[in-house]
């Protein structure tokens, strides 16, 4: 057996087992593992939203029990402390783990630099017990300060410095600017009560892109009340305070609660393994060109980890999330390489596609593109694009589960309009209001099904004349036949029984009308609008609108008209199918189910016979339907959660991610 570990679950980590249990899935000699110290993956790049408010923490915390599911990965949570290189062991807290083929994706910790108190005194946001721990001194602050009686001690615990402009440092004094307006109309606080600070040595923010998009960002945080205090040390910090030095001038000043995200550095059991093998002054492990370690063609490092300055480039890569994703495709497929011998080895050459930062949930600034060709976004996109690239990677981690839920946190659940597309989503209409309407769309199907019983749908052929008359009155309008008119007229008065204006557009006895639109779209389909009378006489149950596809009329009129007992069998399954949607809404069963085929059969009726505006209701009352409308009053508030449970036992369901939480 041939033993691959991976320590550190994050984003290097996760996709490097997933991909090496795909590469491996049929070779039954070669397992996969992955250590990490907690049970779950942790979205390192959302954790300010948390911090400040915007999302729950569980949208930020993966479950590694749910990536893993039916996959050939076997997860182990423990604490790795260090590695044994010469006898190919991993040492953890719970136990000692052996190798043929060692993965460090340990990650990063926040590196304090030495400053007195800073690890103390101060809140990091590096993990998912930060980001809930911040929040809650952040919420704690406000609580204090609404009860307090001093303005001087209030003013402190109003106080707020973020320590660090880079990347983190920015998004998370983004965030608590746009949280700070909310909690001062919460505990009912003046907004000029509350001081926000980001403080960086450095002379401008963000110095990883262009000077132009610094300034942007500055002035943005500038707008939204955060102090910008560049250029400035961080001296020291105490439980109340914080010394800043400009130009070795050290001032003192009150604050609440500093916040660090001021520099990281490898994790501790990555150092350790720098002690024998080679790394830089941070503990970031050096690499040769296929990402293994130097002298050890057993060991590989991704991610943060990774100390490799690609051909033709003169800086080490960065330590950020693309970086991560790319290192682990590389690591993937260079184990496989050299464990089965397939392929040649390849060299990490990674091309990045640029940096996105989002200040608040409404304002981000981008530069995208691929290297040598990089432009800017306007803060719309830049937003859109953020959410974009997440999606991606949620689909690689967890698939459509992690994607619906982050849909949801970050735009349907959203609270007070934190969104760059405000709250035009997140508006939330109570479902009872909504029973009415499943009764009454529910009771018109009902109807629609028992009439077409009582025509005789179940014992005679009568779609000849349900689709022939309907078209015949179309012809007649647009003028495509030599005496349309008769024939819409006979078929008329053949078909008149036979359709419904819930159903499809009746024809009419009068080939007098007006045609409003007749697009032929690439020969492919037509776009018909029309009404049976003038547009001065006309009401909405005049109007009617068809899509016409001549592949559809063809095999209508081909392979079921010229048979009696085909056309009764699809009658039946077209009445059948009318009463049981119409049952079920009534009965609030499988709603979405049964609204995906409301929608479906009224869609089938457009493209045959055509439906008149005032029974398209009906198809915007099947929309509405998808979404929870039999959860309240009806049958599945109680299958539901037993379907769901069911469901999610399956294996397949779970190996590709397809239900909902």
């Amino acid at each position: 057996m041939i033993r691959i570990v991976i320590i550190g679950g994050g984003y290097a980590g996760v996709l490097t087992a997933k991909k090496l249990a795909k590469k491996f899935k049929k070779d039954a000699g070669t397992s996969v593992t992955i250590i990490d110290k907690n049970p779950f993956h942790t979205m390192l790049t959302e954790l300010h939203e948390v911090a400040a408010g915007r999302v729950e923490e569980d949208s930020i915390r993966i479950s590694f029990r749910k990536v893993f599911a039916g996959r050939k990965v076997q997860f182990v949570q423990d604490f790795i402390e260090s590695v044994d290189f010469g006898k190919k062991t991993v040492l953890g807290r719970n136990g000692s783990y052996e190798y043929d083929y060692l993965v460090m994706a340990a990650g990063s910790r926040p590196t304090y630099f030495g400053i007195p108190g800073a690890e103390e005194h101060s809140l990091s946001l590096w993990s998912y017990e930060d980001a809930v721990r911040l929040r809650e001194r952040i919420l704690d602050r406000f609580r204090q300060a609404a009860s307090e009686t001093d303005e001087l001690e209030k003013r402190r615990l109003l106080t707020f410095h973020v320590v660090g402009a880079g990347l983190t440092g920015v998004e998370m004094a983004g965030e608590l600017a746009e949280y700070v307006p909310i909690l001062c109309d919460r505990f009912e606080i003046d907004r000029k009560e509350v001081s926000l600070f980001n403080v960086d040595l450095l002379p401008r923010v963000v110095p990883s892109l262009p000077e132009k998009l610094s300034a942007k960002i500055q002035r943005r945080l500038e707008k939204m009340g955060v102090g910008m205090l560049l250029g400035t040390r961080v001296a020291e910090i105490g439980a109340d305070y914080i010394d800043l030095s400009i130009k070795e001038n050290v001032s003192r000043h009150a604050t609440g609660t500093v916040i660090w995200v001021g520099g990281i550095e490898c994790a501790c059991v990555a150092v350790k393994a720098g002690e024998t093998a080679s790394c830089d002054r941070r503990g970031r492990l050096n690499t040769d060109k296929y990402l293994r370690g130097i002298g050890n063609e057993s060991f590989y490092v991704a991610g943060d980890n990774l100390n490799c300055i690609p051909e033709g480039q003169s800086e080490p890569v960065p330590q950020m999330v693309e970086n991560c994703e790319l290192s682990a495709h590389t690591v993937a497929h260079n184990i496989y390489v050299s464990i089965t011998g397939k392929g040649k080895l390849e060299e990490y050459r990674p091309k990045f596609h640029g940096v996105m930062v989002s200040l608040g949930g409404r304002y981000g600034v981008a530069r995208v593109g691929l290297p040598g060709l990089m432009i800017n976004l306007p803060p719309f996109l830049a937003m859109f694009t953020k959410h974009f690239i997440n999606i991606i990677y949620f689909v690689q981690v967890l698939g459509w589960n992690k994607v619906s839920g982050y849909l949801g946190h970050e735009f349907f659940t959203i609270r007070n309009k934190r969104s760059f597309v405000g709250g035009h989503l997140s508006n939330r209409t109570p479902s009872f209001l909504l029973v009415p309407l499943r009764l009454w769309l529910g009771a018109v199907w009902l109807f629609e099904g028992i009439m077409k019983i009582v025509d005789g749908w179940f014992v005679s052929p009568k779609l000849k004349d349900f689709f022939g008359g309907a078209n015949s009155w179309y012809n007649s309008l647009l003028g495509s036949t030599s005496d349309a008119v008769s024939n819409a007229t006979n078929a008329a008065a053949s078909a008149s029984d036979a359709v419904s204006t819930a159903t499809g557009a009746a024809p009419s006895a009068h080939a007098a009308g007006t045609v409003i639109l007749n697009w032929d779209i690439f020969g492919i389909f037509k776009l018909i609008f029309v009404s049976g009378k003038s547009i001065s006489k006309s009401t909405l149950a005049d109007y009617a609108f068809k899509v016409d596809i001549p592949v559809m009329n063809w095999f209508i009129n081909t392979c079921i008209m010229p048979f009696d007992w085909l056309q009764i069998a699809m009658q039946i399954l077209i009445v059948a199918a009318e009463i049981l949607i119409g049952l079920a809404l009534m009965g609030g069963l499988f709603t979405p189910l049964v609204g995906a085929l409301s929608i479906a059969l009224l869609c089938m009726f457009i493209t045959s016979t055509g439906q008149y505006l005032s029974s398209f209701w009906m198809l915007m009352a099947g929309i509405v339907m998808l979404w929870g409308a039999g959860s309240i009053f009806g049958l599945d508030y109680y299958t539901t959660p037993l379907l769901k449970k069911g469901w999610k036992r399956l294996g397949w369901v779970r190996r590709f991610y397809i239900y909902h939480d």
